[in-house]
């Protein structure tokens, strides 16, 4: 990587960095873009995801079954503030959720390791198209009947021994490929 000669290093102020205010967020346009989190255990996987969906300004996250839902101290935790800026629903059942964001128009891919699926680096998405996320437990995955119900799959390559990324990584993995993939008309 070459030397960036006008760089000095420096850190950004606060006031440079320009951030929107949790009012001017929820007025912003957002990324047409549903996080659904499938019975995700952890509540600190829940924050970070919140604080992940403010970044990438994406319209909502869907928390089903028995996913935790703010105010929680355990989410605020890793939140840091996301819960009051990102809209978000409960929905009593994943499945309820996909039928709901079907009937709004949505294109429901699930995160998961199936036969069939898509791997991420050869997805591009169309920048107007509403786009949800299904993103399952920690131990389980995504719910079988849930992937029933969804227009495809996605998998992130992985190259180690693990197989599987943290569940707050592969939401910052896929926002990110999103947002540098995106097709528009």
């Amino acid at each position: 990587m070459e030397k960036m000669e006008d760089q000095n290093g420096q850190k950004w102020s606060m006031e440079e960095l320009n951030r929107l205010s949790v009012e001017g967020f929820k007025e912003a346009a957002k990324f047409p873009i549903t996080i659904v989190l499938d019975n995700v255990r952890s509540m600190h996987n829940v924050g970070s995801i919140f604080r992940t969906s403010d970044a990438f300004r994406i319209e909502q996250i869907a928390l089903c079954g028995i996913t935790a839902q703010p105010p929680h101290r355990e989410i605020a935790k890793t939140a840091l503030g996301a819960t009051e800026s990102v809209l978000w629903q409960y929905h009593a059942t994943t499945l309820e959720c996909i039928h709901k964001l079907k009937s709004d128009g949505y294109d429901i891919f699930a995160i998961e390791q199936v036969k069939g699926s898509v791997m991420l680096d050869k997805i591009s998405f169309e920048a107007a198209k509403k786009t949800a996320f299904i993103f399952g437990n920690e131990v389980f995955g995504v719910n079988e009947d849930v992937l029933n119900a969804c227009d495809g799959f996605i998998e992130i390559p992985q190259f180690g021994t693990k197989h599987s990324f943290n569940i707050s990584i592969s939401v910052g993995i896929v926002l990110w490929h999103y947002f540098v993939s995106r097709k528009f008309d």
